[in-house]
């Protein structure tokens, strides 16, 4: 048996001994979520589990943990592991015994898993510290389903320095594969994502008499289908790019024109130049049509996440490593994705990877989508990500 076959198999024998206990420390988080950046309890407890394993943790960007794992020659090369420990604001709907005890709060996206496979993974690394030379770096960080994103106050307060990593992998549960599998893609994988919060004001008055008013509701109308001709029109058919309008507020009633209309909405691409340009484009056509009939309005952007970027390179390496820890048959390549992610923030600064671990049941239970009150996993895949993400640093590090 060679090294590597032999660091490999001690990786799937450490993963499989602390199975129980990865899901029991999941099932702690699952219980106890805390929205973000309010995870004071969950840094508490990731960094007494760290602790446990003889390391010495240190907070950032308030609710953040970060740790290191010094191997044979720690200056040679360093890797970052990304989890994030936040939680949605969702009543859960699953009964079972580690349902949230926190009412109106879920980890309805997989975070408690991200935390438990990263603890899993410094469980396993930490015992291995002479099976590898370099530095690991953990990087536990708070709000990434918030503005501005837990990711951004991390890399501002010096996250990605001292030291400086050469690749950052970060895991994210996936209900649609199967636990045992997991998902890729080199390139472009996640969009930006840009919060529209647009006001459009008229005049109101009764329904009887729209002579008399300025119907703001009309104006509205026209902007929501107008706006689209941005994607369409001044989009590249080969950008993928959204605009989609999800909430809309105009508090008049069958015979009342209202004053105003409130809309909000989401912009996402996965070019930042367009990104810049389609801003521009929107705030032109919303103003322009509203003083063209009549009215006025006015368009905020929040600047959300950049798209993602999964670095060719150490996508390629990432997948081969993962071929080898699961098979061939249980790695397959992702189809880019609109949704957001702010783990985008390290690949716009650093090499890094961000891929997929299957949470389904091969029966077809827990198959609820993320963000809903009935997400929950396969806890099979408690064992593959600790143990993968182990394998793949291991790899990573050799480079």
């Amino acid at each position: 048996m060679s090294s590597a076959e032999s660091v490999l198999q001690k990786v799937k024998s450490l993963a499989a001994d602390a199975a129980a206990a990865t899901n029991a420390v999941r099932q702690h988080l699952h219980a106890h979520p805390e929205l973000s950046f309010a995870e004071v309890n969950t840094a508490a407890y990731v960094t007494a589990q760290l602790r446990e394993m003889g390391l010495q943790p240190q907070p950032l960007a308030n609710t953040g943990v970060v740790a290191l794992i010094e191997g044979r020659n720690p200056a040679a090369r360093t890797v970052a592991l990304r989890a994030d420990m936040d939680a949605l604001p969702i009543q859960e709907q699953n009964e079972v015994p580690y349902k949230s005890t926190n009412p109106g709060v879920m980890h309805a996206c997989g975070h408690d898993v991200h935390t438990a496979s990263l603890l899993g993974a410094a469980r396993i690394l930490s015992q291995l510290r002479d099976e590898f030379e370099g530095t690991v770096k953990l990087i536990f960080q708070p709000g990434e389903e918030l503005l501005p994103g837990g990711a951004s106050l991390m890399i501002k307060e010096g996250v990605l320095e001292n030291p400086a990593p050469a690749s950052v992998l970060g895991q994210h549960v996936f209900p649609m594969l199967p636990a045992g599998k997991v998902g890729l893609r080199p390139g472009r994988y996640m969009a930006s994502t840009d919060e529209l919060y647009l006001t459009v004001r008229g005049k109101g008055g009764h329904g009887a008499m729209p002579e008399q008013n300025l119907d703001p509701v009309l104006v509205a109308a026209h902007i929501i289908v107008a706006a689209q001709q941005i994607v369409s029109r001044r989009a590249s058919p080969k950008l993928p790019s959204v605009l989609s309008f999800g909430k809309v507020i105009a508090n008049g009633a069958t015979n009342v024109i209202p004053n105003e209309v409130y809309i909000e909405g989401t912009f996402r691409t996965l070019n930042e130049e367009w990104r810049r340009e389609a801003h521009g484009h929107l705030r032109k056509l919303v103003e322009g049509l509203a003083e063209s009939m009549g009215a006025t309005a006015e368009l905020e952007i929040r600047y959300g996440y950049p798209y993602l970027e999964n670095e060719p390179a150490l996508t390629a390496r990432t997948r081969a490593a993962a071929e080898a820890y699961l098979g061939p048959e249980n790695v397959v390549e992702l189809d880019q994705w609109m949704a957001a992610e702010d783990f985008a923030y390290y690949s716009q600064v650093a090499d890094a990877c961000f891929y997929r671990l299957g949470t389904r049941s091969e029966d077809g239970r827990n198959a609820s989508s993320v963000h809903t009150p009935t997400f929950d996993i396969d806890p099979k895949a408690l064992e593959i990500g600790p143990g993968l993400m182990a394998w793949l640093t291991l790899q990573e590090l050799a480079q």
